[in-house]
């Protein structure tokens, strides 16, 4: 899986460009984020959990946090599946390098679509044209560094810190608008454990993820990535959006 690492767009909370204040920009940090992008790109395969916690206004406008949990496998460059269940259910992706499916297990329906010849590509058209989300996607872009760079004026490392027992290297980007916060393994693989984005001036909107249970390069048979129809299951279409 040669270097795929998402621009922060694809996260569920609006996101902001930078103002044209000056910037300040730590060259440690810079390191920390190009070497772990460079271990994860060169990845051929990969497995993870990833605990999310997401902010949103109710519909009287109070804020309620929304939990999930995804379990991820990848291998490079055209293979991909997940499921997630949370509080909007439970829901299942793959995608291997033809199609690309989508099964809610509480409805007992799904969609297959005609999608890219890689996962990049794939997780591109796929979020462009129906707004579909991929756990942890961000980090496995080849620009991740850049698009921090871009979007952020001040980039600090600001030391050591303990996540679950684990030692990490803690970094902090911030503009106008974003605070984005990303705590580094410690470990030889330097892989990220935790990251957390801030929406400033909007309650303080939160979206927090937790890596956990990485398994690198392992051997993930074909057939995990092919979606086969459980019993009664019903075909449905979907509209782009418009």
């Amino acid at each position: 899986m040669k270097k795929y690492v998402l621009t922060l767009a694809l996260l569920a909370l609006p996101f902001c460009g930078q103002s044209q204040a000056a910037r300040q920009i730590d060259s440690a940090a810079v390191y920390l984020l190009d070497r772990m992008a460079d271990i994860i790109g060169e990845l051929e395969a990969v497995s993870f959990v990833l605990e999310t916690a997401t902010d949103r206004p109710d519909d009287q406008q109070k804020m309620e946090t929304h939990y999930s949990v995804s379990q991820v496998s990848m291998e490079g460059p055209d293979k991909m599946v997940f499921q997630t269940k949370g509080a909007k259910g439970k829901h299942g992706f793959w995608y291997d390098g033809y199609y690309a499916t989508y099964y809610s297990f509480d409805e007992n329906n799904y969609v297959t679509l005609d999608a890219p010849g890689n996962i990049i590509s794939m997780i591109d058209s796929l979020h462009t044209k129906f707004d579909f989300q991929f756990p942890g996607a961000d980090f496995f872009y080849p620009s991740f560094t850049d698009d921090i760079l871009q979007d952020f004026g001040t980039l600090e490392y600001m030391g050591s810190a303990v996540i679950d027992g684990e030692d990490c290297s803690y970094i902090r980007a911030t503009n106008e608008n974003m605070e984005f916060q990303l705590w580094i393994s410690h470990s030889n693989w330097n892989l990220p454990k935790r990251f957390v984005l801030i929406q400033k001036g909007m309650q303080n909107l939160r979206f927090e993820s937790v890596f956990k249970s990485w398994e690198l390069n392992p051997k993930i048979p074909n057939t995990v990535f092919e979606f086969l129809p459980p019993t009664n299951a019903r075909l449905i279409d979907i509209m782009e959006k418009s």
